[in-house]
């Protein structure tokens, strides 16, 4: 299945303060996270940030709060993003096939969001190095699993250069500069 660049959104889960010093290679999933957004962004991608409990976990890490700007978090309790209204709200209204997705616990929260986005005919593509847990065999196992459910799994130039389809454009030499 060819993932489509006007069908797509991509999802940032809760890579927050508090959290992500206990991330199995954080600097390296947090690097790999931004250039990921950075190339969304360039290709004019929506992107969505979630935020869980942020009383307790704090906000998302300066590193990939950046590229946000002034854009709003959703705020959440549920591990899933699919069982907060808000992001309902946002994911209907983005009218999206396919979201990209990065962040943390792979095992918990993006496992039970990808699942949930299945159960609901969209189509999770999971970066696999933008996503990570505490323990690596979390992760592994958390990525298997995605994988049989039916998840796209794929790394973040892969998709990147996915989306584009094409050399020798603007976009193109953007999305080179950025993966080099």
């Amino acid at each position: 299945m060819r993932i489509i660049r006007e069908q797509s959104a991509g999802l940032v889960i809760d890579i927050q303060e508090r959290l992500f010093p206990l991330i199995h290679n954080h600097d390296e999933m947090a690097r790999n996270a931004g250039i990921l957004i950075s190339g969304l962004q360039s290709l004019n991608l929506p992107i969505l940030l979630t935020q869980q409990y942020t009383k307790g976990l704090g906000t998302t890490i300066p590193p990939i709060r950046q590229f946000f700007g002034e854009q709003e978090h959703i705020e959440k309790v549920a591990f899933s993003c699919c069982d907060e209204p808000a992001f309902q709200d946002q994911l209907k209204a983005l009218n999206r096939k396919f979201f990209i997705i990065s962040g943390i616990e792979t095992h918990v929260c993006v496992l039970q969001t990808a699942i949930d986005l299945l159960e609901s005919g969209l189509v999770p593509v999971v970066i696999e190095d933008c996503v990570s847990s505490r323990r690596e065999n979390d992760k592994k196992y958390a990525i298997m699993r995605m994988r049989k459910e039916g998840a796209i799994i794929s790394t973040y130039e892969s998709i990147l250069f996915e989306l584009l389809r094409y050399s020798g454009t603007d976009d193109f030499k953007a999305i080179s500069r950025l993966v080099k």
